[in-house]
């Protein structure tokens, strides 16, 4: 054994060993109560929450781990330190956890597994796409069952459905003041619709395939369509004319988008790169080569300085916008990943994968900081909401969720104290 501590009432006892477990007893008759069994290394750290119901404890495994004290169920695990977990304790009220590393950082995490807030169940097939109204009121959903839906994100009532006359849906985005939403289709067009009563404004013709993305630029004057005919091109928002089209990628265009100041367009590809270009010409700047497989998404940090693109090769990668160097791997994911965005305040990132979770990480560090698990089937999208307070997501598995986020300052690495 390598340590030993109380319970809160001073009836048990938990105990951390080399042989990979920790276990309870009881202190006045020394019987061993229960085995905590999961970790893959020594357990050289144990105690009780304040109330005695659960039990933390640290590893070399890299992580840390709760566990309910009565049965030995495994609740939670914390994984993203990078080197031996060397100790864990709770917080006094119990909902925070602390954890040292021999990585050089302490963590500061949620001590209750993330659960849904709310859920979004109505679509007859596949949620593709799921993003946030600009003012963060609302959430609009694209599914294969060829309709796009608005929500309320507070109740999750539905407000009004668009479409249902057409073959699937495959994107959906809101305008930048919230009065339009423009789809991307099965059938190769886009359209743009009034949000507020649901009518279709334009039909976007000209892609040979699939529509996979479509966003607006930051003044709402243009819209951008990526596609399965390995093109991204560019309408005119009112009018719905072809502006021009960039043909620089050799598959499919899976993700198309403004940067925030409207003047680059960026977009990623299954062939595996992703490609800056300028939004008045087309003209290709910079093409992010690093990923080992087709990229599914990439996105603007919220002041275009970063971006971060998400990839089959089962990473997200963050990049320098400005040189196109590499800055971080985002490594976590056991299947590939499906999407990745920032949070508001560029703090932090999520992932979508295929693994049937989403996940949040600190955008400087890389580390992880929170794992979403909950939906049935492979979760296509996630986005922070414009307050950075919640997650949306968006599954396979036919539903939308709503999640808690953790906060940029509360979950995640404790940097040293200034001298």
């Amino acid at each position: 054994m390598v340590s030993a501590s109380w319970s809160p009432d001073g009836s048990r006892v938990v105990t951390g060993s080399l042989d990979n477990t920790a276990r309870a007893w009881d202190a006045t008759t020394g019987r061993e109560l229960v085995v905590f069994k999961g970790h893959e290394a020594p357990v050289v750290s144990a105690s009780f929450s304040a109330g005695g119901s659960e039990v933390v404890t640290a590893s070399w495994d890299k992580s840390a781990r709760v566990w309910d004290a009565r049965s030995g169920a495994e609740i939670l695990a914390l994984e993203g330190h990078r080197a031996y977990v060397s100790s864990a304790s709770w917080s006094p009220d119990g909902r925070r956890l602390a954890t040292g590393s021999h990585d050089h950082t302490a963590r500061v995490w949620a001590a209750r597994p993330a659960a849904p807030s709310l859920d979004l169940t109505g679509h007859g097939r596949s949620v593709n796409s799921a993003s946030w109204s600009p003012d963060g009121s609302r959430v609009l959903t694209a599914s294969l069952d060829g309709t796009a839906r608005v929500w309320d994100a507070r109740t999750g009532a539905r407000v009004r459905a668009l479409g249902g006359d057409g073959g699937p849906m495959v994107s959906a985005s809101w305008s930048p003041d919230g009065s339009r939403v423009v789809t991307g289709h099965f059938d190769g067009t886009a359209s743009a619709w009034d949000a507020r009563t649901g009518s279709r404004l334009l039909t976007l013709k000209g892609h040979d395939g699939l529509v996979l993305a479509a966003n607006w630029s930051p003044d709402g004057s243009r819209i951008v369509t990526g596609g399965a005919d390995r093109t991204a091109r560019v309408w005119d928002a009112k009018s719905g004319a072809p502006v021009f089209s960039m043909e620089e990628h050799t598959k499919t265009v899976s993700s198309a988008s403004f940067s925030p100041d409207g003047s680059k367009i960026l977009t990623a590809s299954w062939d595996r790169t992703a490609r800056i270009c300028d939004a008045r010409s087309g003209a290709l700047l910079r093409a992010l080569v690093g990923h080992t497989d087709a990229l599914s998404g990439a996105s603007w940090s919220p002041d275009g300085s970063r971006i971060v693109t998400a990839s089959e090769d089962n990473t997200a990668r963050v990049w320098d916008a400005n040189t196109g160097n590499g800055l971080l791997v985002l490594t976590g994911h056991t299947y590939l990943v499906t999407s990745a965005s920032f949070s508001p305040d560029g703090s932090r990132i999520v992932t979508a994968g295929a693994d049937r979770t989403a996940r949040v990480w600190d955008a400087m560090s890389g580390a992880e900081l929170l794992a979403l698990k909950g939906h049935a089937k492979e979760v296509i999208s996630a986005s922070f909401s414009p307050d950075g307070s919640r997650i949306l997501t968006a599954s396979w598995d036919k539903t939308a969720r709503i999640w808690d986020a953790p906060p940029a300052a509360g979950v995640g690495p404790v940097p040293p104290p200034t001298r």
